[in-house]
């Protein structure tokens, strides 16, 4: 799932991305109103973390021309404005949560699923291919009924794989989506990171989903 965060203090905005990250999120960043305001209209995002003290614009005015352009990504705030009447304000103009600087990652992370999981029920959160099922808002995949133990890289690139069943992903379009890099012709992380994908998902059966399409890239599709 991509989260954008909107906040222009550089080492707050380092710490989230790399948390987030590592919780298996794809997160993009923005260091001022006016930029986060773009991406949040025209990128795609699951769920937008916003900062009330912005340059160029606040935080009050992105959310609130977001909403009049009916944009109805979930937002959370996070920010150092603790008093009351600004976390009322918040949540009138819109904002799915409010958390007060400092706080625990724990607890944002906590908060960013609870999110999720109540716009589920305007999406998929959770799609089968055959016997394999993957779980978007929880951060599960299974195979046969059993927990597959995936790194969040794995789970990136398997929930890209299987969002996309039957479409054949080239290298650039995974290294695109699952790392946020320009492919590299030399690299192989691509390769590397599928074979281990493979070994966890397709070694212990006999019917196997993820398949190599020579010259092109990679499908994940039930075969007869």
């Amino acid at each position: 799932m991509k989260i954008l965060i909107v906040e222009d203090e550089p080492k707050t905005a380092s710490y989230l991305r790399k948390g987030l990250d590592e919780n298996g999120f794809v997160a993009d960043l923005a260091e001022n109103g006016e930029d986060g305001a773009h991406l949040a209209r025209t990128g795609g995002y699951d769920l937008i973390i916003l900062d009330v003290m912005l340059p160029v614009r606040d935080g009050w005015s992105v959310i609130r021309e977001l909403r009049r352009r009916d944009v109805s990504t979930p937002v959370l705030f996070l920010t150092a404005r603790d008093a009351v009447h600004d976390r009322v304000q918040g949540l009138e103009l819109g904002a799915d949560d409010y958390l007060v600087k400092p706080y625990a990652f724990t607890e944002l992370l906590a908060r960013i699923r609870s999110i999720l999981r109540r716009g589920a029920t305007r999406q998929v959160s959770v799609v089968t291919v055959a016997d394999l099922a993957i779980d978007l808002v929880r951060h599960r995949a299974t195979r046969a009924g059993k927990l597959l133990e995936l790194t969040p890289k794995e789970f990136l690139l398997l929930s890209l794989l299987m969002r996309r069943t039957g479409d054949v992903l080239s290298r650039t379009i995974i290294a695109e989506q699952v790392w946020d890099i320009n492919f590299d012709s030399d690299s192989n992380v691509v390769d590397v990171h599928l074979r281990r994908l493979r070994l966890k998902v397709d070694d212990p059966h006999e019917k196997k989903l993820i398949h190599t399409v020579r010259g092109v890239g990679y499908v994940l599709e039930a075969r007869l």
